[in-house]
């Protein structure tokens, strides 16, 4: 009986195959990614000028990613310092803190330069052991000041001249880094032996003065709308995402050489397997190298980040240091991307001993599972349709959500792209020699086309939805300003008297047409009255001549006033009640005034007062209404200013920072925008410049490259008789193409994009044609890359680039 035969055991070679000689699993892809790399740097010209370009291109995509993983850090930073040196400044602290060898009396200050906050405080310490502000090493004693290093640049310069004006004091040091937001804050810290718990001070609490014992409170931070949230994720993704497309495209720059390359391998009988994993290792090099690129390209830029402005001060570049989470995280994606990528790229190629055929049995491209992205993107959003409103306190957002959903709708329109450009393409026909070459060309291999512009695609797609949503909510968060020549404040509560003097002070600083200055204080109608808030102004009869037409006037006179084409809501004999505003009450018990108009109040027509408002309501004279027992006086100040003379502005500062630097006074014009907003846009608008730069030096790369793939086509059909119009027209015309065909797809992807983030935002369109700056900008930049271009196109049609070694 002849013998069993043998049972394989498992994962032993099947029977007639060799058993497999060398290393295998983990340690057959670390020999073969080591080849690749081999391949990388010691292949020759050729080679070493693809892993450049592979470099090159990951590196800049590196570093923008850098830039994005410092924000982290960059907010942090900057809120311990704003923490550290901050005071305790609610109500009722100054009194809660007994005084002591080691208490501070502190009373923010705030300023402002040529439209620049200066901002500061002043000190009086109350012991020798009194607290220490952040990077101050002496408390400044009375008529001295320590200043931030922008601040004393400033006084010391020229252009300071206005400002030292302001500052009666003597300049006793320099604050050191830790107590400074950032390079350019105009920040100082004044001692003064005037400063006292009970003194009068501005209408806010935080013009206060308060008793510490040390400097730095954990702020818990104002709520931050909902709607701006929607913006800083919407902005994370236009910004983040064509970065990401911009690397996978990078790490295959130069397939073309590489395939006939890995014929070369499968020649001397390396396996299918082996050869993708060695192809993998040429792209990890140049990921590796694009890493140390990236790094390096980014503390070049990290220098300039002093040129940035977050909330009126720049960035710090001591500030911009990437979160070491985030950092690892960039250090591994960015290689494994690389190899992922190659991987996927050569399953659809076949790579045979005797060359590379990518085409022998061409498939089209299918359309549905690139729908079903932007579908799957835009269910996410559709739940949200309507639930985001203005309010800070209007529920929870799922951050997640939103931005998942903008990251599908864009990934979705960079894969409609390589099918658009097959299907358009694949029906054009006829057309000159150039227009012909150019779009078989395409037509026998699409995918370089498409990936050349969907950076530029899914970032102007990206472009034109962030920049509907912004138009659609800034009436929310921006107030137009149309006056640039008038300026207002609100001071403390004072007498008619020193009213009367502000006014005159502020009539003789030059450069000023015209100054009023009032006592004000709102009022309640009583119980039983019919209206509601109405305002009380006292001022003597020359202020008051200044407010409505008065046919006599005297002190003890009252007067009811009325706006034209309005009725008088105030009657003669009506009672008022004045009382503390909701933020006067420090602890104190709240004090009321009640005040009857007289019978003898005569009505009169108000007149618009130096800034063109009206002042209706009750209009007294000094000896009617005790100023002193009013609960919550303010002082109103109106400007008019010479037109254009900004120094004029800041002479009036100087004047008000004369009769008390508590008193602030600001310029009416241009646009007033929240801070979180504009925070939020300034941010888009750097990353957009330096996304728009990125992906413009790799679409010059990625054409150049391609370019030089084609060389010896080019230079066979210029040796052939074709006329090197045609052949560089066909260069253009590649480029033509798809950008066309990429720009509509943007219009149409990010038009529809920003409607449904309106729809969510409870936004309206502002303007459907507010994508064509876009839409400029995209094409200003293909036309320039094909200009630089040109020449080396030109370079490549001569007969002599057949020359071979």
């Amino acid at each position: 009986m002849a013998p069993p035969e043998p049972t394989a055991r498992p994962g032993s070679p099947e029977p007639g195959r060799p058993r497999p000689t060398g290393p295998t699993g983990l340690a057959a892809w670390a020999r073969d990614l080591a080849m690749g790399a081999r391949f990388a740097v010691t292949g020759g010209r050729e080679s070493l000028l693809r892993t450049a370009l592979v470099a090159i291109g990951v590196g800049l995509g590196v570093a923008l990613l850098a830039i994005a993983a410092s924000v982290p850090h960059l907010s942090t930073a900057r809120e311990h310092r704003e923490n550290a040196r901050s005071v305790n400044d609610q109500p009722g602290n100054g009194r809660s803190i007994e005084a002591s060898d080691r208490t501070l009396l502190y009373q923010a200050v705030t300023s402002d330069f040529h439209d620049k906050p200066v901002e500061g405080a002043l000190l009086r310490p109350e012991g020798p052991r009194a607290p220490l502000p952040p990077g101050v090493r002496a408390l400044p004693a009375p008529g001295e000041m320590v200043v931030s290093p922008a601040l004393d640049d400033l006084l010391r310069s020229a252009d300071g001249k206005l400002l030292r004006e302001r500052f009666p004091y003597r300049v006793a040091g320099v604050i050191g880094d830790q107590g400074v937001m950032g390079p350019d804050e105009l920040f100082y810290y004044a001692g003064s032996d005037r400063i006292r718990l009970d003194a009068p001070h501005g209408p806010g609490i935080h013009d206060a003065p308060v008793r510490i014992e040390r400097f730095g409170h954990e702020e818990g931070g104002d709520p931050v709308s909902p709607v701006l949230v929607v913006l800083m994720n919407m902005t994370c993704v236009v910004l983040l995402l064509p970065i990401g497309i911009f690397i996978a495209t990078a790490v295959r720059a130069g397939g073309e050489r590489r395939d006939r390359r890995l014929a070369a391998l499968r020649l001397v009988g390396t396996d299918i397997r082996a050869t993708r994993r060695i192809a993998s290792g040429e792209a990890l090099c140049g990921a590796l190298l694009g890493l140390v690129v990236g790094a390096a390209v980014f503390l070049v830029l990290r220098d300039f980040a002093s040129g940035i402005t977050i909330r009126d001060v720049a960035v710090s570049p001591a500030d911009l240091v990437p979160s070491p989470a985030l950092a690892a995280l960039i250090a591994v994606a960015v290689p494994a991307v690389a190899v992922i990528v190659t991987l996927i790229t050569l399953r659809r190629v076949t790579i045979e001993p005797l060359g590379v055929m990518r085409h022998t049995a061409p498939r089209r491209r299918r359309l549905w599972w690139r729908l079903l992205i932007p579908a799957a993107g835009l269910a996410l959003l559709f739940p949200l349709l309507g639930g985001v409103t203005m309010d800070p306190y209007g529920g929870d957002l799922d951050t997640y959500q939103v931005a998942g959903g903008g990251i599908l709708v864009l990934t979705g329109i960079a894969a409609l792209l390589p099918w658009l450009l097959e299907a358009c393409v694949a029906r054009l026909r006829g057309g000159p020699v150039s227009w012909q070459l150019a779009t078989r060309r395409i037509e026998s291999n699409p995918g370089p086309a498409a990936r050349a512009v969907g950076g530029i695609t899914v970032a102007m797609a990206g472009a034109i939805a962030i920049q509907m949503l912004f138009a659609g909510v800034q009436g929310e968060f921006v107030e137009d300003l149309p006056r640039h020549s008038q300026m207002m404040g609100v001071y403390r509560g004072s007498t008619a008297a020193e009213a009367r003097s502000y006014t005159n002070g502020f009539r003789a600083t030059p450069g000023v047409r015209d100054a009023l200055v009032t006592v004000e204080q709102f009022a309640l109608k009583a119980k039983g009255e019919r209206g509601g808030v109405t305002g009380v102004t006292v001022g003597d009869c020359d202020t008051l001549r200044r407010l409505a037409r008065l046919e006599s006037c005297r002190d003890g006179d009252v007067f009811i006033a009325d706006e034209p084409g309005r009725s008088a809501e105030l009657l003669p004999g009506m009672a008022l009640s004045m009382g503390d505003l909701p933020y006067k009450r420090d602890g104190r018990k709240p004090r009321t005034y009640d005040w009857r108009i007289p019978a003898s109040a005569r009505t009169v027509r108000a007149v618009e007062d130096p800034l063109g408002r009206y002042h209706r309501g009750v209009l007294a004279t000094p000896s009617t209404i005790d100023v002193a027992a009013l609960p919550d006086p303010t002082t109103d100040v109106a400007i008019q200013l010479e037109p254009g003379n900004l120094d004029a502005v800041e002479r009036v500062r100087n004047t008000a920072a004369a009769i008390d630097p508590l008193m602030r006074v600001y310029r009416m014009g241009g646009v007033r925008k929240e801070s979180n907003y504009a925070m939020i846009q300034q941010a888009l608008l750097v990353g957009t410049g330096l996304l728009l730069a990125l992906i413009g030096a790799g679409l010059t790369a990625t054409t150049l490259e391609q370019l030089r793939e084609r060389k010896r086509l080019m230079s066979t059909l210029a040796a052939l008789g074709a006329r090197r119009t045609s052949v560089v027209g066909s260069v253009l015309w590649q480029t033509a193409i798809p950008v066309v065909l990429g720009t509509t797809l943007a219009v149409a992807g990010g038009l529809g994009l920003g409607w449904v983030m309106l729809q969510v935002v409870n936004g309206t369109v502002r303007d459907w044609l507010g994508f064509l700056p876009v839409v400029g900008v995209g094409a200003g930049m293909i036309a320039l890359v094909t200009a630089l271009s040109l020449p080396a196109a030109h370079r490549m049609t001569r007969p002599n680039g057949l020359r071979t070694e």
